[in-house]
Parts: structure tokens; sequence; C-alpha cells
């Protein structure tokens, strides 16, 4: 997987706002979820990603310390086969002071060879590492973005259970409240004044009743007198007057 790409993903993923993300999800919970399987999977592909090219980058350090390495000594062999040459050309003896100023020459040749491979290789180490520092940054990153979602879900539930408990205990409420008609105190209060109102209906019959019959005695009453007042008419009695 290359590199560029993976800091790429980190750098979408980081600059996400996750908030926004949640708020327009219709399941915040279930897209939480995915963001953290993503983060997830992300983090271990960016970790695989920075392992190798860290690798790589220290491959590339070694071989450099090595060219360094190198250069110094063939420098110094270098200096020692022109030492050397100069004390065989100071004894008179040119042919071996000849031989060993070619082998400084050739030391020398070498030498510049090493510091050449050594040149061409720092602009790469330092382009590798700041892709390593840019990666490993990225990667702290989405490890906190990944502890923010994880904090951010786990408020979501505790929210969820705290709404769910809240609407649980406002019903158990509602269920015995004495002012809602709708609870199961007021349907059964209600039940009460009906059959309140159907007892007082067969009273006010009851009585009706009654009244009705008392009336009749009352009527009663008065055709008895009417007979006995003509009764005595007949016997030679006078009619009785109304006492002032």
């Amino acid at each position: 997987m290359a590199k560029q790409s993976i800091f790429g993903r980190i750098s979408t993923l980081i600059r996400a706002n996750v908030n926004a993300m949640i708020d327009a999800a219709e399941d915040p919970q279930k897209m939480i979820d995915q963001l953290v399987r993503d983060y997830s999977n992300n983090i271990a592909d960016a970790e695989s990603a920075i392992a190798e090219t860290i690798g790589n980058l220290r491959m590339l350090e070694r071989d450099h310390a090595e060219d360094i390495q190198a250069a110094n000594e063939w420098g110094q062999k270098a200096l020692a086969a022109s030492r050397k040459a100069d004390e065989f050309r100071s004894a008179g003896n040119a042919a071996d002071a000849d031989k060993f100023d070619n082998l400084a020459k050739v030391a020398l040749q070498r030498q510049i060879s090493a510091e050449g491979e050594a040149r061409q290789a720092e602009p790469t180490i330092a382009s590798q590492t700041e892709v390593v520092d840019k990666l490993k940054s990225g990667l702290t990153g989405m490890k906190t973005k990944l502890e923010e979602l994880k904090n951010k879900r786990s408020e979501l539930v505790a929210r969820a259970k705290t709404a769910e408990a809240q609407n649980r205990v406002h019903d158990a409420v509602k269920s015995i409240d004495v002012m809602d008609p709708t609870s199961d105190l007021g349907r059964f209060e209600d039940k009460v004044r009906r059959q309140e109102a159907l007892a007082q209906g067969k009273a006010e019959i009851a009585a009706s009743s009654l009244d009705a019959q008392f009336n009749s005695l009352d009527d009663l009453g008065e055709l008895t007198e009417v007979e006995a007042r003509l009764a005595a008419l007949k016997a030679g009695q006078p009619p009785q007057a109304i006492e002032q």
C-alpha cells in the first residue's frame, strides 16, 4: 500500500467532522460503530505502512553510515599510503614511492565514491524522515479521534439509557396521575362515577314511584272525606263550615 495513499486517508479521517456526521446519521450509534471500525482498520493499515517505511529508512541510514565510515577509512588508507610513499622517496626509492602514491590515489578514488554515495542518499533520507514524522503524527491523531469516537459512543449509549429510564418513569407516573383522565386510575374513577350516577338515577326513579304512591293515598283521603260529608248531609246534619 502506497505511503502517500495511507497519508491521504489519515489526513481525511483527521479532518472529518465527526459530530456533523453523527448528527446527520439516521442511527447515530450505528454510525459511530461503523466509524470505530473504519478508524481501527485504517490505524492498522497505517501502523503497517509506517513500520515498513521506518524499516526502509533505517536501512538507508545504515547504508549512509557505512558510506561515511568507508569514506573515512579510505581517507585514512590514502593518508597512510601517501606517508609511506614520502618515506620511500626520502630514502631515494622512487619506484616504491610511486607505488604507494598510486595506492593513495586508488584510496582517494574510493573515498570520493563513498562520499558521493553518502551525499546521494541524504535527500532520500531527509524526505523519508519527514514522511515518517508525518505518518507518526497522523497515526497519533487517528488514535486520538478513535478515543473520541469511543467516548462519544459511550456517551450516546448512556444518554439513550437515561432517556429510556426517564420514559419508563414518566409512563409509570402517568398511569397513577389522578388528574389525567387517560390514566389507569382516571379510567377507574370514571367507572366509579358512572356507577354512582347509575345508582343516583335508580334512586330518583324509586323516589318518583314512592311519591306517586303517597299522592294516590292523598287522593284516596279526599274521596273518603267527601263520602263522610255526604253521609252527614243525608243524616240531616248541616254542612261543615270552614273554621276561621
